[in-house]
């Protein structure tokens, strides 16, 4: 009995402790109940406030999408009178290329191109689109090439000193892949000296680097050209090489933005003043002496570059009969020279040239004549500030940038010798809609200078046969002249690039 009423004392306990959790859970479903009656309104307005702020944000996100694409464009055409001239024909479109980047090109890499490009400027570009193209066509990744800087003029520049060096990857992402430095486990092996390296043979066909180049990169996986100047053949290559070299040229090759912004200060500075003209007077001491040229030289400066030449290991030939050499046409034209060709060919005398040069061997002696004839001869060291040119001073390949920039954009180019900035300047202002530049013969020069000088040819009769003589020799189109087994002797690709320009089927259908 005991047992049972305990029993029933415990269940009675529990039925009423089940009691009053009943009521209280009843009281607290009124409670919530009441709650969300309240509480319903305060919800929408808190679930409308989220995805208002989440299609906001999302508009704002598509809206700088569309921006990045479409608003340089935008920018780009509404005028703005802070908005400084373009150095190239083809900078509108620079900001867009910057942003959209052409798709990457997907090959299976053969191997690690590094490449030591020689000689100045202009002989370095060139080499640099040759050695992009060959790149290209052998699938491999290229590594930005270095510089020459133990050259006559050691300037100790490197690529990204004077090129743009992220457009010139992102530019040619879409042909091939190009790299700062080598990945860290091959730079150890390059640094233990782990690799291949040779100099290419000169003015090689394509097909030379796949029987010879391609197997020494898949074998050894880096390999070092240490010589790239006129290492492909100006004719015989695939269409596509041929505009790839061009896109390299023509593109690819941007200057850093310090350099294009001092080339544009130049050419305002020049054009308040009106026509200018660019005469490239290859007159320095190193070409001189390179040549044997010493034309106008007192004993003490043919002394001294001959000893220049002996020293210079690169310069093969020592023993130079000068007179014969400029008979031949071989020297660069003189100052003295210059200014009679120039006055010949009928221009002002009271227009601005722009003298497109390092520092020419003898000094203002050598330049008197010129300035006589021509008395607004100026120079990027007179137009500009000695602030602007200070952190160009020592380092002479920009300051052969400089020259380059304004060389393209002058109303006539004139150089007095066909060396590599002559050449790479009159193909580039051939791609810039064939702007005039003015080619002088100077083999033929050389022979009427000494009659005019020795009074076998009157000024009428001297003038009158300068200006026939040059009459088709202004950088218009022309096809390219080719010499099978001579590629030193034929038309040089760069200085007149003839697949890259539009109006050379025109020239082929009248020829």
């Amino acid at each position: 009995m005991c047992k049972l009423e305990d029993g029933d004392e415990k269940e009675k306990q529990y039925e009423e402790s089940w009691d009053v959790e009943v009521k209280f859970s009843s009281e607290e479903e009124v409670a919530k109940t009441e709650f969300f009656k309240v509480s319903r309104p305060r919800m929408k307005l808190w679930v409308l406030r989220a995805i208002t702020t989440l299609l906001l944000w999302t508009c704002i996100i598509q809206l700088v999408a569309i921006g990045e694409v479409w608003g340089p464009t935008l920018l780009k055409s509404w005028p703005s009178c802070s908005s400084p001239p373009n150095i190239h024909t083809d900078t509108n479109v620079s900001f867009i290329q910057r942003k959209v980047l052409p798709p990457k090109r997907v090959y299976k890499n053969n191997g690690y191109l590094i490449v030591s490009c020689n000689g100045g400027l202009n002989q370095m570009r060139s080499a640099i689109c040759d050695m992009v193209a060959i790149a290209r066509y052998l699938n491999v990744t290229l590594i930005i090439p270095e510089l020459d800087k133990t050259s006559f003029w050691a300037d100790p520049s490197e690529f990204e000193d004077i090129f743009d060096v992220d457009h010139f990857i992102s530019s040619l992402r879409d042909e091939v892949r190009i790299l700062k430095d080598l990945p860290p486990r091959l730079e150890q092996r390059v640094d233990l000296g782990n690799f291949y390296e040779l100099a290419p043979v000169s003015w090689s066909n394509i097909s030379y680097y796949h029987r010879q180049i391609l197997p020494l990169l898949k074998k050894h996986k880096v390999l070092h050209l240490n010589r790239t100047d006129s290492r492909l053949a100006n004719n015989g290559l695939p269409l596509e090489i041929q505009k790839l070299r061009c896109k390299v040229n023509f593109s690819s090759l941007r200057f850093t933005a310090r350099i294009e912004e001092l080339g544009r200060k130049v050419v305002r500075i020049l054009r308040r003043n009106g026509p200018f003209l660019v005469l490239h007077l290859r007159y320095e001491m190193d070409m001189l002496s390179f040549s044997g040229c010493s034309q106008g030289c007192n004993d003490k400066e043919v002394n001294e570059l001959t000893r220049m030449r002996y020293a210079n290991s690169w310069w093969k030939e020592k023993v130079i009969d000068p007179e014969l050499k400029r008979k031949e046409g071989l020297c660069p034209l003189t100052p003295e020279e210059t200014s009679l060709v120039l006055d010949a060919l009928g221009f002002d005398r009271s227009v601005q040239i722009y003298i497109a040069a390092g520092e020419i061997y003898g000094g203002e002696r050598r330049l008197r004549s010129l300035a006589a004839a021509f008395p607004n001869l100026v120079t990027k060291e007179s137009l500009l500030e000695s602030s602007d040119l200070e952190f160009f001073q020592n380092h002479s390949t920009q300051m052969a940038a400089l020259d380059y920039l304004v060389s393209l954009e002058s109303d006539v180019f004139v150089p007095t010798y066909d060396g590599n900035m002559a050449k790479v300047v009159e193909g580039h202002r051939r791609y810039l809609s064939f702007k005039k530049t003015i080619l002088p013969d100077r083999k033929v020069l050389i022979g009427l200078i000494d009659l005019y000088n020795n009074g076998s040819l009157s000024w009428d009769e001297f003038s009158s046969i300068v200006k026939e003589t040059h009459a088709n020799r202004t950088g218009s189109p022309k096809q390219r002249v080719i010499i099978p087994d001579k590629p030193k002797e034929e038309d040089y690709f760069y200085a007149n690039p003839q697949e890259c320009l539009q109006q050379i089927d025109e020239v082929s259908s009248s020829s």
